[in-house]
């Protein structure tokens, strides 16, 4: 690996462990999904193993099946009124508001869903995913049905997008978990989030976008030496 490759995985490493640090006996912790929060569940099992006491939720089938083959104790979704705290990457993470956008992993669903139910949502990212200009250099991920994906796109369009059907390496499209598309939508400097995001969520065909506004999440920012809350 480069020197770069290096310090990006360093800092993944750093924010992962200063997140799992907060975790306490008897929390309901959401594991969120992608190659940070990865190394988060890696290390939750670590202290499970050693006897911590969780129970948690998943955002991906992956994030499932890595928790429940390290000890941990996931539980369904529809089991579960309320997580304590959620730990999970973000592809960009806006300096001033910490308006993120997420679902590169092609997860964006069920990590709303999950966010949408946590009392503390803590984002780790490396030092990378921090901008002052949101959606410049990253698509929003827009999940949408299958049926009707072309004229769902074509409205992704009228908005001022430039929407790119998700393909896996095999050029097949990409399906999530829940059996839908993904539409990687190309806006540009996005300057009013919350708009965007009620713009796109209005599109016939659209589940959910992948801009996360207003969550107000802990930022854990992880460099090659250390790790710090934005």
């Amino acid at each position: 690996m480069t020197k770069t490759t290096d310090n990006v995985e360093l800092g993944k490493e750093m924010s992962a462990k200063l997140a799992v640090e907060l975790i306490e006996d008897g929390m309901i912790v959401g594991l969120g999904t992608g190659s940070t929060a990865k190394i988060a569940i890696d290390l939750l099992g670590q202290r499970v193993a050693q006897g911590l006491r969780i129970k948690a939720v998943a955002t991906s089938k992956a994030s499932f099946d890595q928790g429940l083959k390290l000890g941990i104790d996931v539980l369904d979704i529809n089991d579960v009124a309320e997580v304590d705290v959620t730990i999970d990457g973000a592809d960009r993470v806006d300096r001033s508001t910490r308006t993120l956008i997420k679902g590169l992993g092609g997860a964006l669903l069920r990590e709303k869903i999950v966010a949408s139910i946590s009392h503390s949502l803590i984002i780790i990212v490396d030092e990378r995913k921090i901008t002052d200009k949101l959606g410049v250099d990253c698509p929003i991920p827009v999940e949408v049905t299958q049926f009707g994906y072309v004229t769902t796109k074509a409205k992704l369009r009228d908005l001022g997008g430039e929407p790119v059907l998700r393909r896996t390496a095999n050029e097949a499209p990409f399906v999530t978990d829940g059996g839908n598309y993904i539409l990687d939508c190309q806006f540009g400097l996005i300057k009013d989030p919350a708009g965007m995001e009620a713009s796109i969520n209005q599109v016939i065909g659209v589940i959910e976008s992948g801009l996360f506004v207003g969550m107000d999440p802990r930022v854990i920012v992880g460099t090659a030496t250390t790790a710090f809350e934005l």
